[in-house]
């Protein structure tokens, strides 16, 4: 008798967690088709602002440099996190290796990023697109190693004996046997580590240089809106979020079909 309103309480409680998480959003996507220039007063519906948005030439040049960051920072940290995996599987390794894995995952931006400006700064390496892709790396490699890790979690290593006992080198069942295998879950991980590196701010601010090349997409948004947000930054910000919730939804949907 008391499941019912108990169960009535949480669905309203459920509601009013995405009425918070989710209602900004829907008003950003709103007000990013207002025909009006001032963001508080609705004028009617115009795709006005997504029109100037492909004209202006600073915001697709960003958009360059940030999907060529994310692109060559996904590749080496989808490789290296990939590697790293397979090591920690095969040696087990103590709590505290796990740690200092995981730290780049639970480390706030800020600290991270100081500490690699400071790192920088010491071995006297240049800014610019480099520094951000190497900064990138720096983080990504333990996001890309713990989706990889779910997926050895059902792996059969009983087929890599075999293999091995039917004479296939360790490159041959590493490409023909692992490789396949874990495949799903390399593929999540760098789609993740893809939007992560894509959407990353606090990081890609401190480790930029002065050259245009390094000027990502959110660096180039938090310059719009520090006079204001204007239709316009509505439009990239509905742009780059639902990008982003794509990728986010087929790395999620790419874990969970590895899980099953």
């Amino acid at each position: 008798m008391n499941a019912h309103p108990l169960k009535s309480w949480l669905g309203a409680h459920l509601g009013l967690v995405y009425v918070f998480l989710y209602g900004p959003i829907l008003v950003l996507v709103a007000l990013s088709f207002n025909k009006a220039g001032m963001p508080t007063v609705w004028s009617g519906f115009s795709l006005e602002w997504y029109g100037k948005l492909f004209e202006n030439q600073k915001i697709i040049a960003s958009v360059g440099n940030s999907l060529f960051i994310a692109a060559v920072a996904t590749v080496i940290s989808t490789v290296i996190g990939t590697l790293l995996a397979m090591g920690l599987e095969e040696r087990r390794p103590r709590i505290a290796t796990e740690a200092l894995i995981a730290a780049p995952m639970i480390i706030p931006d800020i600290v991270m990023a100081i500490s690699l400006l400071s790192f920088y700064s010491l071995i006297k390496l240049t800014l610019g697109a480099h520094s951000v892709i190497l900064s990138h790396t720096a983080f990504m490699i333990s996001f890309v190693c713990a989706v990889v890790r779910t997926r050895f979690k059902h792996f059969d290593r009983s087929i890599i004996e075999a293999s091995i006992d039917l004479g296939a080198s360790e490159i041959t069942t590493f490409r023909r046997v692992t490789l396949p295998v874990i495949a799903p879950g390399v593929i999540a991980a760098a789609l993740l580590g893809f939007t992560l590196s894509f959407d990353e701010f606090i990081i890609s601010y401190f480790t930029s240089g002065p050259s245009s090349a390094s000027i990502t997409f959110p660096m180039q948004i938090y310059a719009m809106i520090r006079f204001g947000v204007t239709p316009d930054v509505n439009a990239v910000a509905t742009i780059v979020m639902l990008v982003s919730f794509f990728l986010i939804f087929l790395s999620q949907r790419i874990n969970r079909e590895v899980e099953a």
